[in-house]
């Protein structure tokens, strides 16, 4: 019943001769004229779909087309709720931070951590600070070592122009 299509043949005018018709319980009923399928389909007090245009005959069905678009609408809502979703916030420093502020830092990706969010870091290299690479990566490796009891290094440190990036997720 998923891909169920479509449309509710309001104008009751089509082409088609046959089709062949699935009733409200989902048994199939067979190959029958059009005009008959409209007829039990008015007779149950329910509406003709067309599921299946395509195939020869058409393919029919018997049912509460109102009902179905609400329940297909609760189905993608119930999965929106479901659905994890997690936002990637970004923490800067450079090669000269301190450590005091690299400890409030580490306090603000604790919290994003906490939050189910991943952290992208940065360390921005500025003029001759090119030269200190290896400080880039001593700040990088003190924050993985600070973070290791509740975050994991899903990005390996990578060096990219002028900026060095990690990124951590939640474990």
């Amino acid at each position: 019943m998923e891909g169920i299509a479509k449309k509710v043949i309001e104008n009751k005018k089509t082409k088609v001769k046959e089709v062949r018709l699935i009733d409200q319980n989902g048994t199939q009923v067979g190959i029958i004229a059009y005009h008959q399928a409209l007829a039990t389909a008015e007779a149950a007090g329910l509406d003709l779909v067309e599921v299946s245009p395509t195939a020869t005959p058409p393919v029919y069905k018997i049912m509460d087309y109102g009902r179905y678009k609400y329940e297909q609408t609760k189905k993608q809502q119930e999965a929106k709720k479901r659905q994890s979703s997690f936002q990637v916030k970004e923490i800067k420093v450079r090669p000269k931070t301190g450590d005091h502020d690299l400890g409030v830092k580490l306090g603000h990706v604790k919290r994003f951590i906490e939050n189910r969010d991943k952290v992208k870091i940065t360390v921005l290299f500025r003029g001759r600070e090119i030269a200190y690479k290896d400080r880039g990566s001593d700040i990088l490796n003190k924050i993985e070592e600070a973070t290791s009891e509740f975050a994991v290094v899903e990005q390996r440190p990578k060096f990219e122009g002028r900026t060095m990036i990690m990124i951590l997720a939640p474990k």
